[in-house]
């Protein structure tokens, strides 16, 4: 055989075995063409790219194969995913060296949108997903594609473990780019095309520039829009934006944090006011959480958590919700009123994050933000938004606010009352002091805000802390509703004791109405709970005059031409406008006055008596409860003993010379003489200027008082005239006679001081002994007598007296006639016959004798001269 036949027979193998290898490989590709999968009956059968369902490794990728991806066997989408691993680590910049080309990146996102027209295309998707599919999208095909898929994203809550998985890789990278979303993509490329036609594309910059533009979309994008927020709202991972904006703070803060279910998202959200969290990120948060008040739709995590409570609770449904924005906001509003009723502990822990929300940024709150719109422009326009400054701004313009904002910053007010967390400047600005202070009080009913008040006397406490606090003092005065814990103690004794005292305006304050009814009526409050709270705002009220509002509005002006250089607080501007009492207006004193004669019922409202008085409190009066001026009165029982402090007996003695001034700073002629004081004393209550005018004419009208009155006014003359001073308004009458007959007493200048009891003594002895008193001063002492000893003196005559009381004994012994006659010759001789004349002669000298004796040693208490007896009423 020559060697051209030879090359000839050669290259006919050659060519023979070429063409067989093609053969093979056209069949091959045909196989591969026209091999479907079926995984899922109801999406129909579906032809996988390339044969396999993945990238083909000889097209515009094969290089880019080559290099990353050379240890992947192809198929069921494994060199896609390995492609798309190496694009995430070059956008985030952790890859060096080359990079996938832009071609096989073209390639990758074709194949990928082919694959999401159906579920079968995407084989490790269809397998994971079967049984769910079965179970959860019955009767649901890709007839309309990517309906199966958005089945299982509704759904993603109640699918299995490996099929969470496969979904959660569709939606992150639909994330990435929005065409990978069949529906998504269909519905809005046009709106893409006009409306963002200057975007690039990528990385879903194509949906937030649609975003942006919302109200330019087409309602068919609009809802395709809304869905895809509403999937991908969740799972910080799915917001490219979001997750790029946060990265950093995410690994500085939440790194332990499984993403899913708004767990990272909150836990950046808690941590956003810490000085190292970066602004874009707050900022980016801030907006993604304004997006979701305004569309509750989005709201997943409080959807999920308090659907079942809604329903219960509130009688709505999510859908009802949906469809109507005034029953969302009465729902909303209905979980925030009964949070503590909730049955769900993930609702009430939303319900909570969602308040703590509306305190710090108004565009949280969707009811005082669109109420406040114009009032945010015309009086806030240059503040920016975040950290309450926003609202803060609103409520120092809160006396020129239309009505509806007014109303509106009320609610929202009376709504934060309830929790620190909800008072966000105040929470800022005494991070420290509640850490301090309050680490071990629990948040909620206003605890910790009292646990801070109970502090704001403490030097520790700082000047921002204190000023915030002092802040929110003086705005709970201004309407019991702002006192949470004052509110909901005395909420039936409110209804029962101080109903319709309130303006029916909506958003209008009670300027402090209710809480002076309650205290004006606080013997009549049955609730141990609301009667403690009363008294912590008496407390508040006397350290500070700006807390009790009618007061400060009464003394504005006189507070500022007296005592403008007064630091408020500690009761300073109350002590520098009752040593001005003479200056100031008429309606000031007269507040002042109540509230002085209100301090006066508990010691522990007068704080320098209180601290002064320690010591004798905690001897003498261990066992007094507070309250009805008792620690007081037994303070003042025990003044006269041997050992009772000097500092404690001068803050006594200055009270009680208020007290003798005036009846309404006596709690217990005050309360027991109120119906006498109106019959008898009208016009005398109506010239009050501190001079007794009461006191005296209680005095006068004396036999014609009730019991009652009759008993505390004995006990208070009786320490008037125990504690004498000359000049003193109650006790005046009494001066030229203690000049004359009470030597050993007397002072010749106007308000010297007496041994205590010593005047006391004196008059009562001169009394009991027939001198010759002054009218007004005899019938001082008389009231100043114990009831019992009081009716030997009720007669012109002590002889009558005696007379009377033995014909009384007489007729009992049934010896009528025998020992006296009363009414012989006037009523007042004695006729005595026969025998007995001796005897009635020595028993009337021991009658006589005893009974001076007896009268006389319960005036003067000498069987203890160091000890003043005062009997007491139960005030």
């Amino acid at each position: 055989m020559t060697r051209r036949n030879m090359l000839k027979i050669a290259c006919l193998c050659i060519y023979v075995v070429l063409l067989v290898d093609l053969v093979n490989a056209a069949n091959e590709q045909v196989e591969q063409v026209v091999k479907a999968s079926e995984i899922i009956k109801s999406a129909g059968a579906a032809n996988l790219a390339n044969g396999n369902g993945d990238v083909s490794p000889a097209g515009a990728c094969a290089g880019d194969v080559k290099a990353f991806c050379k240890d992947v066997g192809p198929g069921e989408g494994r060199i896609a995913s390995c492609l798309t691993k190496r694009i995430r680590a070059q956008k985030q910049g952790n890859v060096v060296g080359r990079k996938v080309s832009n071609k096989c990146s073209n390639e990758l996102a074709l194949f990928k949108i082919d694959r999401s027209s159906n579920i079968n295309k995407d084989v490790p998707l269809a397998r994971a997903c079967k049984d769910d599919v079965e179970k959860l999208c019955k009767g649901i095909s890709d007839e309309t594609p990517g309906s199966i898929l958005g089945c299982l994203r509704d759904n993603k809550n109640k699918i299995g473990g490996k099929c969470k998985t496969e979904v959660f890789r569709t939606q992150q990278e639909v994330s990435e780019d929005y065409r990978l979303d069949y529906k998504l993509y269909n519905l809005c490329k046009d709106d893409v095309k006009n409306l963002c036609a200057d975007v690039e594309p990528g990385d879903n910059r194509e949906v937030e520039c649609l975003d942006s533009k919302r109200q330019h979309v087409t309602w068919d994008c609009q809802a395709q829009l809304y869905r895809n927020e509403k999937e991908a709202g969740d799972d910080i991972r799915l917001s490219v934006r979001l997750f790029s904006k946060c990265l950093g703070d995410y690994e500085k803060f939440c790194s332990d944090v499984e993403p899913g279910h708004m767990r990272v998202q909150e836990c950046l959200e808690d941590n956003m006011e810490d000085s190292k969290f970066s602004s874009e990120c707050k900022e980016e948060l801030d907006d993604i959480i304004a997006k979701r008040v305004t569309d509750f739709k989005l709201d997943t995590t409080l959807r999920e958590a308090c659907e079942s409570d809604l329903q219960d609770m509130c009688a709505t449904t999510l859908k009802a919700m949906d469809d109507d924005n005034k029953v969302k906001r009465s729902a909303l509003n209905c979980l925030q009123q009964y949070k503590e009723e909730l049955k769900s502990e993930k609702c009430q822990a939303e319900v909570h994050r969602r308040t703590k929300r509306a305190a710090r940024d108004i565009r949280f709150d969707e009811v005082l933000a669109d109420a406040c719109q114009e009032d945010r422009t015309k009086f806030c326009n240059d503040v920016q938004m975040g950290s309450a400054r926003v609202i803060r701004c609103l409520q120092e313009h809160r006396s020129s606010l239309a009505q509806k904002c007014a109303a509106a910053m009320f609610d929202h007010e009376v709504q934060m009352a309830e929790d620190i967390d909800f008072k966000y400047p105040m929470k800022k600005a005494c991070a420290w002091e509640i850490s301090t202070f309050c680490k071990d009080i629990p948040h909620g009913h206003a605890r910790v805000v009292r646990c801070l008040q109970d502090n704001i006397e403490n030097t520790d406490m700082s000047k921002e802390c204190k000023d915030e606090v002092t802040r929110d003092n003086n705005r709970m005065g201004t309407d019991y509703r702002l006192n949470y814990r004052l509110n909901h103690a005395c909420e039936s004794d409110i209804s029962r004791l101080c109903s319709n005292m309130c303006s029916t305006t909506p958003g209008s304050a009670c300027g402090g109405l209710v809480l002076q009814c309650l205290q004006d009526k606080q013997d009549n409050i049955t609730s141990q709970t609301c009667q403690d709270e009363v008294f912590y705002y008496e407390l508040m009220e006397v350290s500070d005059f700006r807390n009790d509002v009618i007061l400060a509005e009464a003394c504005r002006t006189d507070v500022e031409a007296y005592c403008k250089d007064t630091e408020p607080g500690e009761g300073r501007v109350h002590t520098c406008l009752r040593f001005n009492k003479d200056k100031i207006s008429e309606r000031c004193r007269n507040e002042e006055m109540k509230l002085a004669a209100l301090e006066y019922r508990d010691i522990r409202l007068r704080p320098k008596l209180n601290k002064m008085c320690s010591e004798e409190k905690a001897v003498y009066c261990k066992d007094v409860k507070p309250g009805k001026a008792r620690v007081v009165k037994c303070l003042m029982e025990n003044m006269a003993q041997p050992n009772f402090g000097e500092e404690c007996k001068e803050e006594l003695q200055k009270r009680e010379d208020v007290m003798k001034s005036d009846y309404r700073y006596d709690i217990g002629v005050f309360t027991s003489c109120k119906a006498d004081v109106d019959a008898h004393c009208a016009d005398a209550k109506n010239k009050l200027r501190g001079n007794a005018t009461v006191l005296k004419c209680l005095v006068d009208n004396f036999r014609s008082v009730s019991e009652a009155c009759q008993t505390e006014m004995s006990r208070a003359v009786r320490i008037a005239l125990w504690d004498y001073k000359p000049g003193a308004g109650l006790t005046m009458a009494c001066d030229a006679d203690v000049s004359t007959q009470c030597p050993r007493g007397s002072r010749s200048k106007s308000g010297a001081v007496f041994t205590i009891g010593v005047v006391g003594r004196c008059l009562s002895k001169s009394l009991v002994e027939g001198k010759r008193l002054e009218p007004k001063c005899r019938d001082l002492v008389l009231v100043a007598a114990p009831k019992d000893a009081r009716a030997y003196f009720d007669y012109p005559e002590s002889t009558s007296a005696l007379i009377k009381r033995v014909a009384e004994l007489q007729q009992i012994a049934g010896l009528n006639g025998v020992l006296v006659a009363p009414g012989a010759r006037g009523g007042s001789a004695v006729t005595v016959t026969g025998w007995v004349a001796l005897a009635c002669i020595v028993s009337l000298v021991v009658v006589i004798i005893g009974g001076t004796l007896v009268v006389y040693r319960r005036f003067i208490g000498v069987d203890k001269p160091h000890t003043m007896h005062v009997k007491m009423g139960d005030a």
